[in-house]
């Protein structure tokens, strides 16, 4: 009974880091729009700069043929609109994520259905339950900061029991229990 209450905030991947998603296989599965969280998933809170290994990714993304756009919640437009000028996407900001209407936006934008569109955040109140309202496949990664805003840091708490028992691709068992899903 609970894995029915659960199942919107359950995401259909679960993989460590951005960087560690197999661009290889997103095609196989049919992707051809990403849709990219930019805080703590593209780019760390403490340091609002993407590191090397994203922005390779999203090359490696570009080259397979598959586009990519950022939804953010952040409300400085400023550093959204910069952060997606440095990894070369188009953004939705003002997101209010989770409702769908943003990843509907995007969908729209770039010309894709929800059956060849994936989300990828870090968020599970957010980002996956986003992608699930909108009918996209998910993926949940890891924040790449413990640096959060004060709510994101109460939402934690209840993503730490959503997760329980959850093992991250790209991570050791021992690294994903120790860090309760935060």
């Amino acid at each position: 009974m609970s894995r029915g209450i659960l199942s919107p905030f359950r995401a259909t991947r679960y993989v460590a880091s951005v960087d560690l998603i197999d661009v290889d296989e997103l095609v196989a599965a049919g992707v051809r729009l990403v849709l990219l969280d930019r805080d703590n998933t593209c780019v760390p809170r403490d340091t609002h700069v993407a590191p090397p290994a994203v922005k390779a990714w999203l090359e490696r993304l570009r080259s397979a043929g598959i586009a990519t756009c950022m939804l953010s919640n952040n409300f400085h437009s400023g550093e959204v609109a910069a952060s997606a000028c440095e990894l070369g996407c188009p953004v939705v900001d003002h997101a209010m994520k989770p409702a769908p209407f943003s990843a509907w936006v995007a969908m729209a934008r770039m010309g894709v259905g929800p059956e060849q569109t994936i989300i990828v955040g870090d968020q599970v109140f957010t980002d996956v339950l986003a992608g699930n309202l909108a009918g996209v496949r998910t993926i949940l990664v890891r924040p790449q900061s413990r640096r959060d805003l004060w709510y994101t840091q109460l939402f934690r708490l209840g993503e730490a029991v959503v997760l329980r028992g959850v093992e991250f691709e790209g991570e050791t068992s021992a690294t994903s229990g120790s860090s309760g899903g935060c």
